[in-house]
């Protein structure tokens, strides 16, 4: 019997919109207790004698230091068995260290790149110090991740202070990459993948996995480090030579793992090699062309060793660097004592800064612009480090241009202000200074602006105040103007600083980078050997402002604190942060008047603020009180509205208040997504809110402002819910007042996300969230609010999405009997309540209960809305999804069409719910085998759905998707794979990689490769999917049984009979207990358990599932359903195998009759039965009967689904069969090469149906003696 009715496949279904289809998932692997032992520390590969150079081989991720290097067909590793003849004169080395991301073989090492590197610098000075080689050059290859070891292990090599360490560097002559991610790389994708696909047994070293993404703070360090070091060894006259090679071709499954623009250092030698990402290091033969271009590089690199004379004037760190420092030391300190001229005076009340770095471009645009050489000029400095940037400016101005004055004025008050005048009177003995009655602030200004005065500067320091610049009694008007004085001003405060400039140009002082951060910490720690790491994660944790930064350093000074130590308790929380930046602290610059500490500089700002503009403060404490990234103008709006009238403003004054924030740099508003605040900003206005008890009303007011503003989460909504969800999560955390506007308003916000979490298929944080918003509107509102029920509604929705129906079940009987209590049976709001349960029913194969509320609700809806309303056709639509999965396809043939016609009269032919309407026709075509119509149908849908919504909306994908499977209906499976990949990547970009309609795709794309006989292919999807739903949904949720079960289909397609049986054994245990023993899929599972008995010739066992499953399918669904032609068929072929031929066809007959008069002749179903019914007439040698019947299935075949469809080839090829039998030996051969031709043309080569075809004819042309064509 060549046909049988096996595995019954999830149905797809349909509840208003476009109809999902299900999709398949994967078992984790075993737990493994050992430990995975790594090849590390250096090996040799070849030593000759008289050698004059070693070069290091450094493997990369998930490697090993001989296998990385070794062909597939190679026993050796190239480098021990290729390199020496080419390389005479070379000792090859070869490095190992645990860089395994993920192993289910074992665990994952938890180290970090830096101890990589600290491990290969020590290790290979140490091999080379012991046998006296540390002066030998040193080339090193490094592939993938080897390469950022190697780097950073000569970085570090550069810092140290021990001979045999910074001999690695010195030694160093050349580096080839081989895909190494200097700029991150798709390599961190692949660790994510690889860590993933291992399933629940296994561990992340996410150190090295954060490292390979872009942007990493720790590839920052580790490239600036490098770079910093070639620079330096080019100008001492010793350069490196660099060469990097990148992979042409993409990784299997993966793709391009380090692009070439990753791979390639600018300036330095790229050089492309024809092999992916793992395979580019591993070279079989010396003809290789990459072997050869990586010999060729080192090759050139040894030649020129001996024509490079050995490095002079090298000096180790600390061997000869303090005489030079001292000397310079004096030559600076003799420059500063140069002689003034008589005019100048110098009245700066700071000494110079020692510790002061960077900001070399803003003291050269100072030098260039402030013009001692020009007219006046007046510019302003906004940002942090303004004074120390002003106190360098100063002291480079009187060195440079020592007849130039400088003053310096205190502007923090104008008491201040006032006192810095006096000084400059007195020191420059300003006639009338001494007059008691004279104001000393206007003779100053005049005495400067006399031409007789001689060129000058003013820094006025700390100037933030408003009210002193400008405004009754200002002293901005005190501010000297003439053409040989030129005015610095610093501020944070950018209206203050034009205005005492009067326009003058601003410079503005960005927060300092990595390194500039990293060189202050260093000066002002002055530790030995601090962790480069360190000091970049300090840096960033303080967000690389330099006031928290030199306050930091100053409390580990103070406290003889490490700073890993300081990083600990900067880790432990937010108020321990707070505490730490409240520290007083002294430093060079620092006016003794001004608060020392962070926290009390920028509250005194703050409260500088409150006064200049209370709307200002007010709009600095909402932020404070929101996430600080990305925040929408639009929340301050809703706040100034939420206002008494009273107190309301409109758009001028939010404009205002936020030029006043921007002003200070508090907030930054960037050009595409609203305003940000620095953490420790928002931090330190936290306290402030504290300290004026106002913390928990502006929580309240935040709350509310974000849960006014935060949408519903529909799919038009999805991106706004999305950029407003870390704020929405700030404003959960914090405690408000309490009141019943709040509280109302937290439940609304919850209710809306929770409603963006059940559409991204985030169940759990559905139900969290939900759960929370019903007991706060049962307590403010009450249980019977309309608010209250809807909250229970969408709770009621998402523990049906999660396969929890009983519970489901209960809250929408209870939300549907309070509705019909409170507004009546027949209101719109019951009436949606009726049908949510009847969806519930239909979930759970309760088809009969469905079908009873559904034409109740449709009925209602016609009487209380009319035939043509949108709620009336939903319900239509629901009811004839129900008709389809009981398979009364003529009924729900009839509905379709009528909402269809009904939704276009209505709607309009482009309408969402007319094109859902032409969708569900298209798949009750698809049910009664009518592949063509309902491809024309989907055809139009997928088109009018890009267009009108554009190709990544959900119902777009959901169209495609079921194109796709009408393609897979057809054996169209190229154009069926090509439309699943495609909505399986817009699915992962649009909906992420774990959404439940991502793995629906990929499940598809699965049951493509098993229809193609790619088994492989589709088992490590099904078994992804699987093992992704277990996590996601949990182990017994139906559609990670459909995923189990799809994974057992797999190996049952593969003969692996135990393998199958044991898991279809699991699923339909578990169905049994989570939907009941008379459930649809629990009966599939049933059925398709009793064919893997039937493959193993376990015939009583298979015929006695059979009989039971077709037995449930009768009283359940009745008995013309086709699941029960289904069990009817396969039963009969448990008799067929037996040779129980008169029982087999009694059965068989039956459902042949069955078929035609349910579905028609042509049905796909009724020609299967026809074909198994003709076999049994074969096995019986009743040939004629037979061959009429299957010549009769094999043309109408060829009609319906045309001759190169599947089941046509297998219709041929029973055919073939039959006239063999009948000896009719020559057409029989004939059509059985028709036969193999098409298979091969079709299915390809390596089809399982292929190879078979072809055994056959081979069989068959022996016996004629004929050639095989």
């Amino acid at each position: 019997m060549r046909r049988r009715l096996i595995p019954w496949r999830p149905k797809a279904a349909t509840t208003g919109s476009a109809a999902q289809q299900s999709q398949p998932e994967r078992p984790p692997a075993a737990a493994s207790s050992s430990t995975k032992t790594f090849a590390s520390g250096i090996k040799p590969l070849c030593c000759p004698a008289g050698a004059i150079v070693d070069i290091v081989f450094v493997h990369g991720l998930t490697g090993d230091r001989e296998k990385t290097w070794t062909a597939s067909d190679a026993s050796e590793p190239w480098p021990k068995a290729l390199l020496p003849s080419e390389l005479p004169t070379a000792r090859v080395l070869t490095f190992g260290y645990d860089a395994y991301v993920t192993d289910w073989r074992g665990m994952v090492s938890q180290s970090r790149i830096a101890n990589h590197a600290w491990k290969l610098l020590t290790s290979l000075a140490s091999y080379r110090e012991k046998d006296d080689t540390n002066e030998r050059p040193i080339i090193f290859v490094c592939h993938s991740l080897g390469g950022l070891v190697c780097e950073d292990a000569l970085f570090t090599s550069r810092q140290r202070t021990e001979p045999h360490l910074y001999n690695v560097l010195r030694s160093t002559r050349g580096i080839a990459f081989l895909g190494t991610p200097h700029h991150g790389s798709g390599l961190a994708r692949w660790a994510e993948l690889l860590s993933r696909s291992i399933g629940i047994i296994k561990q992340t070293n996410t150190q090295i996995v954060e490292v390979l993404k872009r942007d990493s703070e720790v590839l920052a360090r580790i490239q600036d480090g490098f770079h910093t070091m070639v620079l330096a060894r080019g100008k001492e006259g010793q350069p490196i030579e660099i060469s990097c090679f990148f992979e042409e071709l993409p990784l299997p499954g993966i793709g391009q793992v380090v692009p070439q623009d990753s791979a390639i250092l600018p300036g330095y030698i790229p050089i492309g090699i024809r092999s992916n990402h793992m395979d580019m290091a591993k070279f079989a033969s010396a003809d290789d062309p990459g072997f050869q271009a990586v010999c060729g590089e080192l090759r050139r690199w040894i030649k020129q060793l001996g024509k490079a004379a050995p490095p002079d004037g090298y000096l180790l760190p600390g061997s000869g660097s303090a005489s030079k420092d001292g000397q310079r030391g004096r030559d600076e300190s003799d420059r500063r004592d140069v002689l003034q001229s008589d005019a100048a005076k110098f009245l700066v009340p700071y000494t110079p800064n020692p510790d002061f770095v960077g900001r070399s471009d803003v003291l050269e645009k100072l030098k260039d612009q402030l013009g001692h050489r020009q007219p006046q000029r007046k510019w302003h400095l906004r940002a942090a480090l303004k004074t120390q940037i002003a106190l360098a400016y100063a002291y480079w101005l009187q060195e440079e241009c020592p007849d130039v004055s400088v003053f310096w004025v205190h502007a923090s008050s104008a008491e201040r202000f006032r006192q810095s005048y006096a000084s400059i009177a007195q020191e420059c003995h300003v006639p009338g200074c001494n007059d008691p009655k004279a104001d000393v602030v206007p003779l100053v200004k005049r005495w400067l602006e006399k031409k007789d005065r001689g060129r000058w500067l003013m820094v006025i320091d700390s100037a933030d105040d408003t009210q002193l610049a400008s405004g009754p009694g200002g002293l901005g008007q005190y501010v000297p103007e003439c053409a040989h004085g030129s005015v610095l001003v610093t501020t944070r405060n950018k209206e203050v600083g034009s205005r005492l400039t009067r326009g003058g140009r601003p410079i503005e002082v960005k927060k300092m980078d990595s390194s500039e951060s990293k060189e202050l910490l260093e000066k002002k720690l002055e530790e030995d050997r601090i962790d480069p790491g360190d000091l970049s994660t300090l840096s960033s944790r303080l967000e690389h402002l330099p006031l928290a930064l030199v306050q930091a350093a100053a409390f580990m000074q103070e406290k003889s604190v490490p700073i890993s130590r300081y990083l600990e308790l900067l880790d432990k929380s937010d108020q321990d942060l707070v505490d730490l930046l409240s520290q007083d602290f002294e430093t060079v610059g620092r006016d003794s008047e001004t608060p020392r500490a962070v926290t009390e500089t920028w509250i005194l700002s703050f409260d500088q603020i409150q006064r200049q503009n209370t709307f200002a403060g007010e709009l600095l404490a909402l932020i404070g009180l929101l996430d600080r990234h990305a925040i929408p103008l639009e929340f301050l709006s809703s706040y100034s509205k939420q206002q008494s009238e009273q107190q309301a403003r409109g758009e001028v004054q939010l404009t205002e208040a936020l030029g006043v924030l921007k002003a200070f740099s508090f907030v930054v508003e960037e050009k595409d997504h609203g305003l940000d605040m620095h953490r420790l900003v928002q931090l330190v206005t936290r306290k402030w809110l504290v300290k004026k008890g106002r913390m928990r009303h502006f929580a309240g007011q935040a709350l509310l402002a974000v849960s006014h503003c935060y949408p519903f989460g529909r799919y038009e909504n999805w991106p706004v819910c999305s950029a407003y969800l870390a704020h929405a999560y700030a404003v959960l955390g914090s405690e408000g007042t309490g009141s019943r506007d709040e509280m109302t308003g937290k439940a609304t916000l919850l209710h809306s996300v929770a409603g963006f979490f059940n559409y991204r298929g985030q169940w759990k944080d559905a139900e969290r969230f939900q759960l929370e918003a019903i007991e706060l509107r049962e307590e403010v509102l009450g249980s019977d609010h309309p608010d209250t029920l809807s909250s229970i509604h969408n709770l009621a929705s998402t523990y049906r999405n999660q396969g929890r129906w009983e519970e489901a079940e209960k809250l929408d009987l209870q939300v549907m009997e309070t509705l019909k209590s409170k507004v009546g049976a027949d209101h719109p709001d019951t009436l949606t309540s009726m049908g949510n349960l009847a969806l519930t029913f239909w979930s759970q194969g309760r088809w009969e209960e469905a079908e009873k509320l559904f034409v109740q609700v449709m009925e209602a809806r016609k009487t209380k809305l009319g035939a043509d309303h949108p709620d009336t056709l939903g319900s239509m639509n629901n009811l004839a999804s129900t008709y389809r999965n009981q398979g009364r396809w003529e009924e729900a043939e009839k509905l379709d069409v009528q909402v269809m016609e009904a939704c276009k009269t209505k709607l309009g032919a482009n309408h969402p719910d007319t094109l859902n309407s032409i969708h569900n026709l298209a798949l009750t075509y698809r049910s009664q085998g009518r592949w063509k119509e309902a491809e024309k149908l989907l055809v139009q849908v997928v088109e009018t759905f890009k267009t009108k919504f554009g190709p990544d909306h959900p119902d777009t994908l959901t169209s495609m998707g079921n194109l796709a499977s009408t393609y897979q209906k057809q054996g169209r499976w190229e154009e069926a794979e090509k439309l699943f990949v495609q909505v399986m990547e817009t699915r992962k970009t649009k909906l992420g990689a774990d959404h439940p309609d991502t793995l629906s795709s990929i499940h598809n794309l699965a049951s493509t490769y098993r229809n193609q006989g790619r088994w492989e292919e589709a088992e490590k999807l099904f078994v992804q999917v699987m093992g992704t739903r277990k996590t996601k949904l949990g182990a017994d949720h139906p559609d990670t049984l459909t995923s189990i079960a799809n994974l057992a289909l797999t190996f049952w397609n593969q003969g692996r009979w135990e393998e199958a049986e044991k898991l279809f054994v699991q699923v339909i245990e578990t169905r049994k207990t989570k939907l009941g023993a008379d459930h649809p899929d629990t009966l599939g599972s049933m059925n398709n358990l009793a064919v893997t008995y039937m493959n193993q010739g376990r015939w009583e066992e298979a015929e006695k599932l059979f009989v039971q499953v077709m037995e449930t399918c009768k009283m359940k669904l009745g008995e013309n359903h086709p699941d029960t032609l289904t069990s009817m068929a396969n039963l009969a072929s448990t008799f067929w195998n037996q040779g129980r031929w008169e029982e087999a066809e009694k059965l068989l007959v039956q459902v042949v009759e069955t078929f035609k008069t349910k579905f028609g002749p042509d049905h796909p179903d009724t020609l299967t039965s026809m074909g198994n019914l003709a076999s049994t007439y074969q096995k019986q040698g009743r040939w004629e009967e037979a061959e009429k019947l299957f010549v009769q299935v094999m043309e109408t075949r060829k009609t319906k689904l045309g001759a190169e469809h599947p089941d046509t080839l297998t219709s041929m090829n029973d055919v073939a069969l039959v006239w063999k039998d009948i000896g009719r030996h020559g057409d029989a051969l004939g059509l059985m090469q028709t036969c193999f031709d098409l298979h091969q043309q079709i299915l390809g080569v390596g089809h399982p149906s292929t190879v078979s075809t072809l055994s056959t004819l081979k069989a068959w042309q022996e016996e004629n003696e004929q050639p095989l064509v």
